[in-house]
């Protein structure tokens, strides 16, 4: 069964099976809270680990996690899997957890010139012009070779910008310091959010997220996302950052016999939630052109109508629990929902959707020719995996065994930016007592510059009217970072 598909479910006793050569055409699983869709994202996730197939996904309530753990089937799931004719055995897939804030899984990094400022500008959420000054920063620092790694490299470069905004205004157009200064309030927003360890390093490597275990069976990539929902754009732009690095990554590979990884998209509804038109832009030829890279993307959500319909209509494989519609807005999602499948003439499908129960599923999937098959009413299938989270204590022996343990759990600090300015502040000596007080005598003659000023000696300067005191020394040290190069 997993050599050619995954068992979803049964429709009145015919398999419902989502084919692997045609799982990188991406798809959706929608449905009311409370219906049954983090149940069908465990079976579909422990489906592409048996077949060989990396997963990532973002456990958003915890429960997720029930897929490392062999399950303890009830007389009911018992039942069901004997209706499909199905023996239940219990079984857990191999699984890695990684955590954004590195307290309940590895840590994941990435470097803020990866990021990029659009993203970085849609995680803090600016507007047209304070993005636009975020891009001068970028790219100034690109201009002096200075990369931009980690968040304190971010708060330095805009103290540089706010210091320097005639010199930089000159070159790049207006550099407001008032908007650079509400940029940097943006940014200690971030941080109080738990937003500074996601840059640095050591930086993710995508190859870890498509690892296999010894006998054969793909790594599920768990990302614990509970404490990560609470700060929904930084939730969101890290999850396409990871889309976006995946597509400029990988090779092509074209209609692959089975997914290199498989990706989920949990709460998708808050990438595409007030997204800017470029973003959007993005996004759709991401999900258009990553399926070429023999990735499948699967967006996870209560109402396909909150994913616009450019990206919709990439999504082929199609899973569809319970939805209500008690408001306008809520029917039209609904109309929209039962539109997007081929019909069955046996049941209205819009109708069908409000009458599901827990555990059912309308499902359409692709063909072997890539058509999507008839809609058919599907009961799911039980997990063979644990319904329910991991305890403290899985968790912990799931760390210890991890094959990427070591890797990313301490972070490094090479030298970098911060060091390298800090050398040119002390190379800088004040002139002697005579020649200054020389200088008093002359008239007072100010120097125009005659071309913007490295962002290396502006900093130089900058630091040595901070760093009087050893109290200015201090705020310096937490005002600016190091550059460190991915590994």
């Amino acid at each position: 069964m997993a050599d050619t598909g995954i068992l979803i479910g049964a429709a009145d006793g015919v398999a419902q099976m989502l084919r692997l050569d045609r799982a990188n055409r991406h798809g959706i699983v929608a449905g009311a809270t409370g219906t049954g869709k983090t149940v069908t994202l465990q079976i579909l996730a422990q489906g592409f680990s048996d077949a060989g197939v990396p997963v990532f996904a973002a456990d958003v309530k915890g429960d997720l996690a029930g897929v490392s753990q062999a399950g303890q089937p009830s007389e009911k799931m018992l039942a069901r899997a004997q209706g499909m004719n199905l023996a239940l055995t219990p079984a857990a897939a191999p699984t890695v957890l990684w955590d954004l804030f590195g307290e309940a899984g590895h840590p994941i990094r990435a470097t803020v010139s990866e990021m990029g400022p659009l993203l970085v500008a849609r995680m803090l959420e600016l507007n047209d012009v304070q993005e636009g000054v975020l891009a001068v920063v970028f790219r100034a620092a690109d201009e002096q070779g200075l990369l931009l790694l980690d968040f304190k490299d971010l708060q330095a470069a805009l103290t540089y910008a706010a210091e320097n905004a005639r010199e930089l205004g000159a070159r790049y157009g207006n550099v407001s310091p008032a908007t650079v200064a509400t940029i940097q309030r943006k940014l200690l927003v971030l941080e109080g959010q738990g937003g500074a360890g996601l840059f640095g390093e050591p930086a993710l490597q995508l190859s870890d997220l498509m690892r296999t275990d010894g006998a054969g069976r793909g790594y599920v990539n768990l990302l614990a996302a509970d404490r990560l929902i609470a700060a929904p754009r930084l939730y969101a732009t890290f999850l396409l950052w990871l889309m976006s690095e995946l597509f400029e990554e990988l090779p092509e590979v074209g209609d692959p016999e089975k997914p290199r990884l498989v990706f989920f998209f949990d709460e998708a509804h808050l990438l595409f939630r007030d997204a800017p038109k470029a973003l959007l832009e993005k996004v759709e030829q991401v999900v258009r052109l990553i399926r070429s890279k023999g990735v499948g993307i699967y967006f996870v959500t209560q109402n396909p109508a909150d994913i616009p319909d450019a990206v919709l209509a990439q999504l082929g494989n199609r899973i569809q629990h319970a939805l209500r519609a008690y408001t306008p807005l809520e029917q039209r999602g609904l109309k929209a929902a039962a539109e997007s499948f081929r019909p069955n003439p046996a049941f209205d499908t819009a109708e069908a959707i409000q009458a599901l129960g827990v555990g059912e599923a309308l499902v359409s999937v692709l063909d072997e020719r890539g058509a999507p098959t008839i809609v058919a009413r599907t009961l799911v299938r039980p997990p063979a995996s644990r319904l329910g989270p991991a305890s403290p204590a899985e968790r912990a022996q799931l760390m210890a065994q991890s094959p990427v343990r070591g890797l990313y759990d301490e972070a490094r600090d090479r030298e970098s930016a911060y060091e390298m300015l800090q050398a040119k502040a002390r190379q800088t000596v004040p002139e002697p007592e005579p020649e200054r007080e020389r200088e008093r005598d002359r008239p007072a003659v100010r120097e125009r510059p005659s071309e913007l000023q490295s962002m290396g000696s502006a900093f130089a300067k900058s630091m040595l009217r901070t760093v009087g005191s050893q109290i200015g020394r201090e705020i310096m040290r937490g005002m600016l970072g190091g550059i460190r190069r991915r590994r």
